[in-house]
């Protein structure tokens, strides 16, 4: 009998699943393996909200193994140590996986490679698995990766993607090699209260009813904060229980602006990918240096902590992020809003609010939220690093008749129409209704002079206000 194993890791599902058909083809049985890996939660990466949506994925997967006569096996621990020691118990000869882009994912296939070398396994790294084409499959002449997302948007558009693969019909699995119990919700503390459900089965569901749903009317309306018109595929995407290949291909059938709109937003984050696996260091360092001297102090982690809370005296920014709290998820216009006025308004280091997306976020992603959050501070590659969102203009805008707000900052319930995003302004009973919401903790304008004289320039161009 020959035997390979297949360790999932942000790719958890059956359908459309390279490394698992490579495995089934090439032997006679396979080890699905997933390892609970002590080095992500070292790194602080070990989020309750995405421990929670894991479990949700690991007991949706062991379920679609079982249908076809398999199973999961979980180990916990030091990754490598528990591949090789599964491929051991299991006489394994190959050991399959998708390829990764972060710093850490190119040094766990490194480990891997050297110590199944030694034991005389095979390592087969797949691609096309994690995002719809490879990160190296595009490169301009005189670079390793694109820099600037629209020559890559039109590059990557003239590439064929792989056809998409059916999910298995029989999976057979050594009885020899033994499972640790699947993680569950329970005895998980700090979760998000109205937290999505994970797994491949409810990720095709959504997806299903997004494309006869919701894609029509996406390119019109996917800027609607109070509509939530965005798919919210996300955390599935993140945690692979969609392929981004099946995701593209199904989206362009559907056909129409809508569809053309949302695969554009499916490639960012195949650019996003594609930069961080040429520089891994972006996770933690500026892409574009721009010698920031970053805000410190009391006063700094003052205005800090009302960001966090949804205290900032701006209700849009204020609505935001305690969706994000509420949720374990933010609407993408949200996402830019509240990054820009934390990075430009508030000049605090992007890290910081990186840091707290990825304490919330259900698909808290490492290429895509701190290349996001460099994007929006200026480090990255946005080609106007000076550009400030004002939220009053963002509300205009994106929540003219103030829904969003009301609907996630109770103590603005009672006011009617765009005056809910002025309080300030108000006088007499109106005033009155909403005593207890924070002034702004800054003045617009003087928070966009802080962030012009900090960047040593005059080009910083904030929207026009209202």
């Amino acid at each position: 009998m020959t035997v390979s194993v297949v360790l999932f890791t942000s790719d958890l599902r059956l359908h459309d699943h390279p490394p698992l058909r490579a495995a089934l083809e090439g032997s006679s049985a396979v080890v699905p393996l997933f390892v609970r890996d002590r080095g992500v939660e070292a790194a602080g990466f070990a989020a309750p909200n995405r421990l929670a949506f894991l479990a949700d994925c690991l007991r949706d997967l062991d379920a679609g193994l079982r249908e076809r006569g398999g199973r999961l096996v979980v180990r916990t621990g030091d990754v490598v140590e528990e591949v090789c020691r599964v491929a051991a118990e299991a006489a394994a000869g190959e050991v399959h996986l998708a390829a990764g882009v972060s710093a850490y994912a190119h040094r766990r296939e490194q480990r891997l490679r050297a110590a199944l070398e030694g034991g005389r396994c095979r390592l087969h790294v797949h691609d096309a698995v994690i995002t719809a084409l490879p990160p190296g499959a595009v490169a301009p002449a005189s670079s390793d990766h694109f820099a600037v997302f629209t020559p890559y948007f039109r590059r990557w558009s003239q590439q064929r993607l792989r056809d998409v693969l059916g999910a298995p019909g029989r999976i057979r699995v050594p009885d020899a090699v033994g499972s640790e119990r699947l993680p569950s919700r329970r005895g998980l503390s700090g979760l998000s209260e109205r937290l999505a459900a994970g797994g491949e089965a409810e990720g095709r569901r959504r997806l299903t009813a997004w494309l006869r749903g919701g894609i029509a009317a996406y390119e019109e309306r996917h800027d609607d904060l109070a509509g939530d018109a965005t798919s919210r595929l996300s955390p599935h995407l993140h945690f692979g229980t969609l392929s981004p290949v099946e995701v593209v291909h199904r989206a362009r059938r559907a056909g129409g602006p809508g569809a053309e709109a949302f695969v554009r937003q499916l490639v960012w984050r195949d650019f996003h990918h594609q930069v961080l696996a040429a520089r891994p260091a972006a996770a933690h360092a500026d892409y574009r240096p721009r010698h920031d001297r970053w805000r410190s102090g009391s006063a700094a982690r003052a205005d800090i902590e009302a960001w966090r809370e949804g205290r900032t005296g701006y209700p849009l920014v204020d609505a935001a992020m305690r969706q994000l709290r509420h949720e374990g998820w933010m609407h993408n216009r949200g996402r830019l809003l509240t990054a820009s006025f934390l990075s430009k308004t508030l000049y605090v280091d992007w890290r910081v609010g990186a840091r707290h997306f990825l304490d919330l976020l259900v698909d808290g992603d490492v290429a895509n939220n701190q290349l996001n959050w460099q994007w929006v501070a200026g480090t990255g590659t946005d080609t106007r690093p000076g550009r400030v969102l004002n939220p009053l203009a963002q509300a205009r805008r994106h929540d003219p008749d103030g829904a969003y707000v009301r609907r996630w900052v109770p103590e603005l319930a009672g006011l009617g129409g765009p005056a809910v995003h002025q309080p300030w302004r108000l006088s007499g009973p109106e005033r009155a209704e909403c005593a207890g919401y924070p002034e702004p903790i800054v003045d617009l304008s003087d928070g966009l002079a802080r962030f012009r004289r900090a960047r040593g320039r005059a080009g910083a161009a904030e929207e026009p206000r209202p």
